[in-house]
């Protein structure tokens, strides 16, 4: 007789559970990659060995940089605010979210924005 019972209430939650809607857990949609190339440019690396680094620059409300140079080339990226950037006799505004290539030459930048700007650095310089 018990087996019987064991029996029934397996079918019984066998045929409750199947019969039950359940959302299938595969079909679930899940948050995709989104990758986008912000910046491409093919160069000569002027020396085998470089010394590759990741800069993080803070500009105060209307702070403007004397004239200068850096180590190396390499891509810029505007994490926030707006910079003037006078490189190679040519002007340029950059915001947020925007990237631009350095050459390494002689350049001047000012923040000409409302509020404090932040710039990524990524400097390919020959190593020393």
């Amino acid at each position: 007789m018990f087996k019987i019972q064991s029996i029934l209430l397996t079918q019984a939650t066998l045929a409750a559970l199947l019969l039950s809607p359940i959302a299938p857990v595969a079909a679930q949609e899940k948050p995709g990659l989104n990758r986008a190339v912000l910046l491409e440019k093919k160069l000569k690396l002027p020396s085998p060995n470089i010394d590759a680094k990741v800069i993080r620059v803070t500009f105060p409300f209307g702070f403007k940089t004397p004239w200068h140079t850096h180590e190396g080339p390499g891509p810029r990226y505007m994490v926030k605010g707006q910079l003037k950037v006078i490189e190679n006799g040519k002007e340029n505004t950059y915001s947020a979210g925007e990237v631009f290539w350095e050459t390494g030459a002689l350049m001047s930048v000012e923040n000409v924005g409302d509020a404090e700007a932040e710039l990524i650095i990524f400097e390919l310089a020959p190593a020393k």
